[in-house]
This record gives structure tokens, sequence and C-alpha cells, in this order.
């Protein structure tokens, strides 16, 4: 038997949404959706881990807009409401199915499930999902890591001083949040370009995270493959990820997220239900929306829908940890005889995949730490323990790359979203020219003009609007938050030109575009 490790790499990540103006606003949904779903779950099943002692460990991001959203006290109290209207409407479809046995029991999961979250939220975790992952990182069982400061797509910046803003101000914010500057990284959309590893060494971060070909075809060619990590001519060590273990969780035909049995996800009481009675359950303008509660399993590829099982669908995780394991502990014996060191596996997936996308996914987890406790072949890790194991690694030229579709950068710049660049370019410019001109600026009020600039530059470059556009997930929304922070650079760049800044124009920004309360714009000096 050979002997080697597993490690899990989550990704939580959201683009910055807060609309004070608003007590509805659909997009703020993503991010409540995600703490119901994701973070919430994965965070009280880590709970029941540690409880049982079992050996587990976890790399996550959390990256800087979304440790902003989660420490805002106006998005903390919107979301109380939206779990505590959830709540209410299980308590409505509880009356409703009360005579239904095929129903009733989804209703009640949903009822026991609701209310231990909101439990766990404010009486465990003091209201902050936060709390959650500091509790995990300062015991040691979890490593978070950073991003860009707003997943600003680092290859497409040609001012080298807005790549090195995205990193410091990510750094800054993870240190504001976590108490520590972080040591790794996850680059925004995994996109590497040569020579960045000297940028992620200013910031001091000492690893970060490619798609497979990023280290496949790296010059010269790994001896290890991905199996063991490579090191940039700088020191910076690169993970790249694992194929085969990907495979099992993302394929749409092999995964196991597409098991008949585990819930549907587009099967919603909010579409399904009649329009007079989910009303005050759905957008104020009368659109239905997703509520969150789903009663029906995959089934299969028709339209046709059975009732969701809760019993069922757990029991499929229990299986689904134990064949996963079952691969690692197969990968590390085909490769332990080849290479001179304990082989390494890394998973990295977006964090939404596990409970909102695969409900059953953070109890999927849960299982796969269970098992993998068990084994005598596979251990969890975190690439600081793995690095401080094996710190001698071949060095090579990191090959560019991204973990987009097709493995470049094609997703974040084609016909239908190149026009962001030219403005971005040219925000960027004057940014960097306006920090060395009033580098040496007291006057408070253009202090907090130049601040502002800053913020809506770096909320511009976030490369989610560039996705969602290609996508056309949210095209109409992406292209209005793009703009948005275009007109409001461009205004206040003209104000403080000018010298007639509009006081109130300011402090309504300040508010909406709230983030990186301590940022400096001479950053960008």
């Amino acid at each position: 038997m050979k002997q080697g490790y597993w490690m899990l790499v989550l990704h939580a990540h959201l683009p910055f949404v807060k609309h004070p103006d608003y007590d509805y606003f659909l997009e703020e949904n993503w991010l409540f959706e995600a703490i119901t779903e994701t973070y919430l779950p994965i965070l009280l099943n880590l709970k029941k881990l540690e409880a049982e002692n079992v050996h587990f460990r976890l790399t996550s991001s959390v990256t800087p807009p979304l440790a902003e959203m989660l420490a805002d006290y106006h998005l903390r109290d919107k979301y109380i409401k939206y779990l505590d209207r959830s709540i209410e409407l299980d308590g409505k479809e509880l009356w409703r199915t009360k005579d239904d046995p095929n129903f009733k029991p989804v209703v009640e999961m949903y009822r026991d499930r609701l209310n231990t979250l909101k439990g766990f939220l404010i009486n465990d975790l003091d209201g902050s999902v936060l709390n959650g992952y500091k509790y995990f990182q300062d015991k040691g069982y979890l490593e978070i890591i950073t991003c860009g400061a707003t997943h600003g797509y680092l290859p497409f910046m040609t001012n080298e001083k807005a790549v090195r803003a995205q990193l410091e101000v990510a750094a800054q914010t993870h240190e504001k949040h976590f108490g520590r500057r972080p040591l790794g990284i996850w680059l925004p959309e995994c996109a590497y370009y040569a020579g960045l590893e000297y940028k992620l060494e200013e910031a001091g971060i000492k690893y970060f995270f490619v798609d497979t070909h990023g280290i496949l075809y790296s010059k010269p060619r790994p001896r290890y493959g991905t199996y063991a990590p490579v090191y940039a001519k700088n020191g910076t060590a690169a993970f790249g990820r694992d194929y085969f273990s990907s495979k099992q969780v993302w394929s749409s035909k092999e995964g196991y997220p597409g098991d008949l049995y585990y819930r549907d996800f587009y099967r919603d009481i909010g579409y399904d239900l009649d329009y007079e009675y989910i009303k005050p359950y759905i957008c104020p303008d009368g659109t239905r929306v997703f509520t969150g509660l789903k009663y029906h399993r995959i089934t299969g590829d028709s339209e046709y829908k059975e009732v969701y099982q809760p019993d069922i669908a757990y029991s499929k995780t229990i299986d689904h940890a134990k064949h996963f394991v079952q691969g690692r502990e197969a990968q590390i014996n085909e490769v332990g005889d080849i290479i001179d060191r304990k082989p390494l596996i890394i998973s990295p997936y977006d964090s939404e995949l596990y409970g909102h996308w695969w409900f059953e996914g953070p109890d999927f987890l849960m299982n796969v730490f269970r098992e993998m406790d068990k084994s005598d072949t596979v251990k969890a890790v975190t690439a600081l323990e793995y690095l401080g194991e094996f710190p001698t690694n071949q060095v090579v030229d990191v090959n560019p790359s991204s973990w987009g579709d097709e493995g470049y950068y094609k997703v974040w710049l084609n016909t239908g979203n190149d026009w962001i660049y030219r403005h971005l370019h040219f925000m960027a410019d004057n940014m960097t020219m306006l920090a060395g001109k009033y580098k040496d600026g007291t006057d408070s009020l253009k202090t907090r003009c130049l601040n502002q600039l800053a913020r809506e530059l770096l909320l511009c470059q976030a490369s989610d609007w560039a996705f969602l556009i290609t996508t056309g997930t949210a095209t109409e929304y992406s292209t209005e938050r793009t703009r948005e922070h275009i007109y409001n650079f461009m205004k206040l760049y003209g104000m403080l030109e000018d010298s007639r800044i509009d006081i109130g124009y300011l402090e309504w920004l300040e508010n909406k575009n709230s983030t990186f309360q301590g940022i400096d714009y001479r950053i960008y000096a």
C-alpha cells in the first residue's frame, strides 16, 4: 500500500452587489442563496466532523468582495429578512401539504434545515458567516486564501500598477477580516500569465493554483505531472488541478451531482405554485424567481420529475463518498511507485457547486472526510502542510492558462465583451496618473474622492461582468454594472479635476459602493 495526500480547494466568490436604495434587489439573492445553500451548510458539517474527531483539512478562498459583503451590516440584516421569509413560506407549505404523504416529508426537511441554519448563524457564529471561517482557520483545519481584490482578470491588465493594486488591496482586506496576511491565492478564473509570480511575491503570496494544462504544458515538462507542485523561477509554488477527481464531480454525464435521486435544481415552487399564493415570496414586480424550496429529484432527462426523497439522497452521498475515496486510493497506488514522494491529488471547485448547484454536495464532502479518515492510503492536507513536508520541487515556466472554456482567455475577451477593456485601460492609466499627481495631497475631500475613484475602478474590473455577458446568464445586469462604474469614475474624475466635488453624490457612492473602507488611492502611485 502506498500513501499520498488529497487537497480539497474551494473557491468561495461572488461579485460585490449592494443596493441600499432598495428593500429587495434580485441580484443580492446571489449572496443570500449562497449563504443558505453553501456556506452555512459546509461550516455546519465541519462542526460535525470536529465533534466526531474526524481528521479533515481543506483550503478555501474567501474572496475580498465576498468577505466585504459577509461583513456588511446592511446585507447581513437583509439576509436575516430573506431567511425569515423562507421560513415563513415553508410554514405555509407545511399547512398546504399536511395531508399529502408525498410532499410533506420534503417540506418538513426544509423546516428543520432552515431553522437549524438560522440557529447556527445566530447562536454559534454570532450572526457572521466569517466567524465560522475564522474559527476553523484558527483551529488549523482550514487554510483561507485570497483572490484578486475584485476578481479582476489579471492577464488583461496592461497597467502593472493595476495588477499590484488588485493583489495588495486583496491582501490588506484579507488581513482585516482574518487577522493575517494570505500566503496563498486562487488566481481570478485561475488565469495565469508569464511573470505574474513576481507580482504575487510582492504581495507576500507563496503559492497559487492553475488548471491542469497550466502545469502539464510548463517548460520543462514537470516530472510528476500534477501529482506535486512546481516552483516558478522566483520560488512561488504552483499547484495544478487533478483531472480525474475533478471529472467525477464536474462532468455532466459522469459526475455524482447528476444522480437521478439527487434534488433537481431547476424545479422550484416559485415557478410551480399558483401565482397569487406565491406572489409575496417572489420579486415585488411579480417576476417569478427561485424560492429555494424544491420538491423534486432529477429523475431523468424528461420534464417529468418524481418527488425528492431526502433519506435516499443522503444515502447516495455516502456511496459516492466511498467511491470518490476509492478512486483517490487507486490513483495513489498507481503512481506511488514512479515518483519519489507522496503523490498529491488537488481537487479545486467553486464552493457554490456544493449546496447551491448540488444540494447534497456539503453532505458528500462531509462523508468524503469520514471515509478518508478510515483510509491507510490517502489523507487530507493543505498546501502549506505539503510544502512543509516536501520543500524541494522542480522549477519550471508555468504555462499561461485559465480554467475557462478551452482553457485560455477567450471567455473574458470576445466580440460580446471586448468593448469593456478600452474603458478599463483608460481608467487604470488615469488612476495611476491621479495617484501620482495627488500622492502628497492633504485635502480630506479630495482624498475621499480619490479613494472612491479607486473603488469604482476595482469594481469595474471584476471578471464576473465579462463572464456573465459571455454566458448570457445576467447580461443586462452585468452590462449595466460595468457602465455604472465607468460613469461613476468619469464623473468623479471630472469633479476632482474641476475642483468642484459634489459632496452629496460622493456620499451616495461611498454608501452604495462601500467596499474596501480602508483603501488608500496611493496604492496606484
